[in-house]
């Protein structure tokens, strides 16, 4: 197969015509393609918007960067992976295998890739998992809006001959379709190498963009973690089976397109979950959980701040400023034997936490640590009683006169000693007055 360096391209129902280089510059005697340059370009618009909704996600944008990173080298692995095991062509060398510069990747090979990686490491290093993939499926649909001109340089990824006003002509479509027609002829494709042809890339990187937007501005709307991802699988798959039908290089399994099957099945099993967890999540509101971890003395603890999906994240310092009256109310140590998390909701009610990193405790501060007391004051402390069951007006009322009783009698004994009487004539000796008087107290009748 011939690769030209440089195309002429003409849409003739435009009336535009140019020549495309595909090399941008050189550097240290190494040619830079466009290609390389428009894929960097569109993931490093999808990092600046994951960097910027992070924690409209409930995501800790510097633990993020550890899943994007490893994530993004699965994804090229997986897209050139995929890609070489379906080409229908032998590469001469390994180096040939690895060498990306000319096209040849396979999308959902990527995406698989990425997924498969950002799984394991959103459990290693303690990222939501849903939240995460939800952000990466926005982030997936920018790059592959911008990553599609790549394939526009390299003049490839095109579709079969067309009437329509955009339909495209170039030498590089000529030389492609001349080289494949038989293996076309195969699959019942007939394609005239010197008509115009429909430019897919573009089809797919305007319904990749506007796919974008559509879900950006469903983001307040969401109703679980984990419809983004979903609602992505259903708008790139349905665009990604029509077009892949127009397509003159497509990856095949026998007879069929391996895209499309891919495409099918995914929409499918999305739509079918998404409308499942539309139902099980209907008229509940979906808050985000953001934690906040801590260390003090050694051991560690959690904040999870929560704030209602349709309330603005909160600032830095806003949350500090939370979380340091939460721990001057509540000033709970961490546990012994593990983190230990507390709730801090910021615009509504706290509401119940999900499982998260660790087990939360109850939302409820615990009472601040008591100051030391005095013996009187020690005296008038009274325990708090057990948990008992719900009783009713009068069982209550006779439980509580009891009590009444012998707290006062308490009380007193602690402060002036043992009540005696003043000695009256003709009454019993001091002392036989105290004895009775303890007697009587014992028996809940002392004055």
């Amino acid at each position: 197969m011939v690769i030209l360096m440089s195309y002429h391209v003409t849409f003739p129902g435009l009336g535009l015509e140019f020549t495309l280089d595909r090399v941008a510059f050189m550097l240290f005697g190494l040619p830079i393609y466009w290609y390389g340059i428009l894929i960097a370009s569109g993931m490093l618009l999808a990092l600046l918007f994951a960097f910027r909704y992070a924690r409209s996600f409930g995501i800790d944008a510097d633990r993020m960067v550890d899943v994007i990173l490893v994530s993004t080298v699965f994804s090229v692995l997986g897209g050139r992976a995929f890609y070489v095991a379906m080409a229908p062509f032998e590469y001469e060398s390994f180096a040939q295998m690895l060498d990306i510069r000319q096209g040849g990747l396979a999308i959902y090979g990527a995406v698989i890739g990425a997924f498969a990686a950002a799984l394991f490491v959103c459990k290693w290093r303690r990222v939501p998992v849903l939240p995460m993939f939800d952000l990466a499926g926005m982030g997936f649909l920018i790059g592959q809006g911008v990553g599609r001109w790549g394939n526009f340089f390299n003049q490839e990824a095109f579709g079969t001959n067309t009437t329509l006003p955009w339909g495209m002509y170039s030498d590089g479509t000529h030389a492609y379709l001349a080289g494949v027609q038989s293996r076309l002829a195969e699959q019942g494709v007939a394609v005239d190498p010197t008509l115009p042809v429909h430019p897919t890339f573009l089809y797919e990187s305007v319904w990749c963009i506007l796919g974008f937007f559509v879900l950006w501005a469903y983001l307040k709307h969401r109703k679980f973690h984990g419809e983004l991802i979903l609602l992505y699988v259903i708008w790139y798959g349905a665009e990604r089976f029509f077009v892949e039908g127009l397509r003159t290089d497509s990856l095949m399994l026998g007879s069929f397109r391996v895209s499309q099957l891919i495409a099918a099945a995914s929409v499918l099993a999305a739509l079918a979950l998404w409308l499942v967890l539309r139902q099980k999540y209907k008229g509940r509101p979906l808050v985000i959980t953001y934690p906040v971890p801590e260390k003090q003395n050694g051991k560690t603890q959690i904040w999870l701040c929560t704030w209602p999906l349709t309330q603005t994240p909160p600032t830095d310092s806003e949350i500090k400023a939370k979380i340091e009256q939460a721990r001057q109310t509540a000033a709970q140590p961490p546990a012994p034997n593990g983190p230990t998390a507390y709730v801090i909701a910021f615009g509504a009610p706290e509401a119940k936490t999900a499982k998260g990193p660790a087990e939360p405790a109850k939302a409820e501060p615990a009472p601040a640590k008591a100051e030391p007391m005095g013996p009187t004051e020690a005296a008038k402390a009274e325990p708090a009683p057990a948990k008992a069951e719900p009783m009713g007006p009068a069982e209550a009322q006779a439980e509580a006169e009891p009590a009444k009783k012998e707290t006062a009698l308490e009380t007193a004994t602690a402060e002036n000693g043992p009540r005696r009487t003043p000695a009256q004539p003709g009454s019993a000796k001091p002392d036989e007055a105290s004895d009775k008087t303890e007697q009587e107290a014992k028996n809940g009748t002392a004055d």
